[in-house]
């Protein structure tokens, strides 16, 4: 089976395509990027834009299975002066192109990741399901589901099976965004205002979401399928921090602060986003994949965050960022 992969130099593209190449199905992995780049085990090939439809066609010649990372996400002060359309150029129109070139030069299956944004962005006593009703909040959660809309109808009819993996939060040492922040605070060793949070959150790590987009992949079932994924133990925001450090060997205090009296000083700031995804409950039930495909997680979602914790500090100490 040869593999084709949209950002392959990003956070989860880095890790699939290292993981694929010790799968005994995988004959070959190729990782479309945008520059060269270096540390990866597979090969690359450049193609500049997700408008760049020759050579997205030329680069998906010959493979079975084209799997989409490629996006824009959540972009920290956005100055885009239409950032809703600067999404739907590359979460839609981009993910349409790749989706057509695959079709035209015969891939069997295109597994696209989208987000568990599509979903919403809070739970409020049930978890978010397959059958659960839409409801993209934020510009970046509206493209995504536009995007799997988009390719429902492309592939309706169609030879070419369509796999959608929505994940929540992934996570690990040298996860980015929200994520990343989140570890940086707990390794500055200060108190945090997060002690009367009280809150349940689903996550994946990225081991587990690799593992996963493996099992979609090739695993027959995954044909024309919807998935939620998550590490399959909810925790809350105190939780996760206790594992970061221990992962890092800090001693953290949690000072009770109100939820209300937090969300109006990040709203002043305008970081609500921010507050929100980390205060709020957002729980996933990812019971399909285990149904339909037989996955389990291959990491423990506690100690995965241990592991992040203790990445990211070692990370910091050979001066590999913070």
């Amino acid at each position: 089976m040869k593999v084709v992969l949209t950002g392959a130099s990003g956070f989860v593209g880095r890790a699939l395509g290292n993981a694929l190449l010790a799968t005994s199905r995988v004959t070959a992995v190729t990782g479309l990027v945008r520059a060269p780049v270096t540390g990866v085990g597979f090969d690359t090939r450049i193609v500049h834009d997700l408008s760049d439809k020759k050579g997205l066609r030329d680069s998906f010649r010959g493979a079975d299975v084209v799997v989409h990372l490629a996006a824009r996400a959540h972009v920290l002060g956005d100055e885009s002066p239409e950032p809703l359309s600067e999404f739907r150029r590359v979460n839609v129109e981009g993910t349409l192109n790749v989706a057509k070139a695959a079709l035209e030069s015969g891939v069997s299956r295109l597994v696209f990741l989208s987000s568990i944004g599509v979903n919403g962005n809070k739970t409020e006593g049930n978890p978010f399901s397959e059958k659960s009703t839409p409801d993209p909040v934020s510009d970046y959660a509206l493209s995504k589901w536009e995007a799997e809309e988009s390719l429902r109808n492309l592939c309706a009819g169609s030879l070419m099976e369509l796999v959608i993996v929505r994940p929540p939060l992934v996570y690990a040492g040298q996860a980015p965004g929200n994520f990343g922040r989140l570890l940086k605070l707990v390794s500055a060793g200060i108190p945090l205002p997060f002690g009367a949070v009280s809150n349940l959150r689903s996550m994946v790590a990225l081991d587990n979401l690799v593992d996963f987009l493996q099992s979609c992949i090739l695993h027959p079932e995954a044909r024309n399928e919807t998935f939620l994924i998550s590490d399959g133990e909810d925790l809350s925001l105190a939780q996760i921090i206790g594992c970061l450090a221990e992962g890092m060997s800090k001693r953290v205090i949690l000072v009770p602060v109100p939820v209300a009296i937090l969300s109006f000083g990040a709203n002043i700031l305008g970081k609500g986003a921010i507050i929100e995804q980390l205060c709020g409950s957002l729980q996933v039930d990812a019971g399909k994949a285990r149904r339909v495909l037989g996955w389990t997680p291959v990491v423990n979602a506690r100690q995965a965050l241990k592991d992040a914790g203790k990445h990211y500090s070692l990370r910091k100490s050979a001066g590999g960022g913070a």
